[in-house]
């Protein structure tokens, strides 16, 4: 496999920059080096000495601690530059004197001392303008001479794609005939990005897997997304297909994958020069979210999948609205798998971008 054309570009918009052979060796090269931490070997000379600086605008768990594991595990350095203990990186028009600072100067700076910049943005502090934080972690990109990771934004989660495209080879071999359903579920918070979903439609689509993406009225996907879905089937041989029902979506499934996401019809609304002309509305969206409370996968839906079926979600899941505990600690959950295969997907990002020959 040829990995150096890898090294220096920037984790973005991964599902539709790189390509399915690309998605295809870092997978590779994730199982390998899952492997070889199996096996105890040490491979601490692949990025020995060199550093990762991470930003979260947003909490975390496994991104956090995944990302931070994996780079020391590489031979590499994790410094955290939490957003509000520095100065904060601002977008021109959006700095306060003394709290923020242009991301100009701070991605200039810090690709002068450092080895890779990951971020992860969404929600309220990017204004809930629908992109505003993919636009901000590609003005880092654009001011940056090191590779910029997107650890999860307003519109996508390729690191969790990664991982969970590296858990469905692990489950059944392969790509092609596996029914891989992404499925809204209810929840009682409303501080869903578009982000998982859309990433989990796109990646499998990538890799000619057959999608079916399932939602209620109002909880519509980008429609450049959903285009992109129907091109990626088209060139890969799978398919993609669209439903109002969550139980037609998930008879027969190989794969299922519910999880909440906000409706795009209660978000801030900009004008042509990115001004906001429409404030968030979390109170409308709620009453559209509990109208659809009967949207959870439980045991009766779970009996519609494929008896060798899986139940995936990217955690944390809301249990008891997303999901009951029988099917999220149940024999068909692969939970805790998707999400120890955080660190080997990071790995081999880190590992390939960061300037790794493996």
């Amino acid at each position: 496999m040829k990995t150096e054309s890898f090294n220096g570009k920037d984790w973005i918009d991964a599902e539709l920059d790189f390509t399915k052979e690309e998605w295809e060796t870092l997978i590779d090269v994730a199982l390998d080096l899952k492997r070889r931490y199996a096996m105890g070997e040490d491979h601490t000379h692949l990025l020995k000495g060199k550093t990762l600086y991470t930003m979260f605008f947003n909490q975390s768990l496994r991104t956090r601690s995944t990302f931070a594991a994996g780079i020391q595990q590489l031979g590499g350095f994790h410094v955290d530059l939490e957003p509000g203990k520095t100065y904060t990186p601002a977008r021109k028009g959006y700095e306060v004197p003394y709290k923020t600072e242009r991301i100009c100067d701070v991605a200039r700076m810090l690709s002068r001392v450092g080895d890779a910049i990951a971020i992860r943005m969404y929600g309220e502090p990017a204004q809930w303008i629908y992109g505003f934080a993919n636009a901000t972690i590609k003005e880092f990109a654009e001011y940056s001479d090191v590779p910029v990771i997107n650890m999860e934004c307003d519109k996508y989660h390729p690191t969790q794609a990664l991982a969970d495209m590296i858990t469905v080879k692990e489950k059944f071999g392969g790509f092609k005939k596996v029914k891989f359903v992404m499925s809204w579920a209810y929840s009682g918070s409303t501080h869903k990005p578009f982000a998982v979903p859309q990433s989990l439609v796109l990646a499998p689509a990538k890799m000619g897997m057959d999608v079916v993406f399932a939602r209620p009225k109002g909880f519509e996907l980008d429609p450049e997304v959903i285009k992109k879905c129907h091109d990626f089937a088209k060139e890969t041989g799978g398919s993609f297909a669209e439903t109002e029902s969550m139980e037609d979506a998930f008879k027969d499934a190989d794969i299922v994958y519910p999880k909440c996401w906000g409706s795009g019809d209660y978000f801030a609304q900009v004008d042509e020069n990115g001004k906001k002309i429409k404030n968030e509305d979390l109170d409308g969206m709620k009453t559209l979210f509990d109208a659809n409370k009967h949207w959870i996968c439980d045991a009766k839906k779970m009996k519609l999948v494929k008896p060798s079926g899986i139940y995936m979600h990217c955690l944390p899941a809301d249990r008891d609205m997303e999901v009951t505990d029988d099917v999220i600690d149940g024999p068909q959950s692969v939970v805790i798998d998707e999400a120890e295969n955080r660190l080997h997907a990071h790995k081999a990002i880190m590992a390939l971008l960061m300037g790794s020959r493996i």
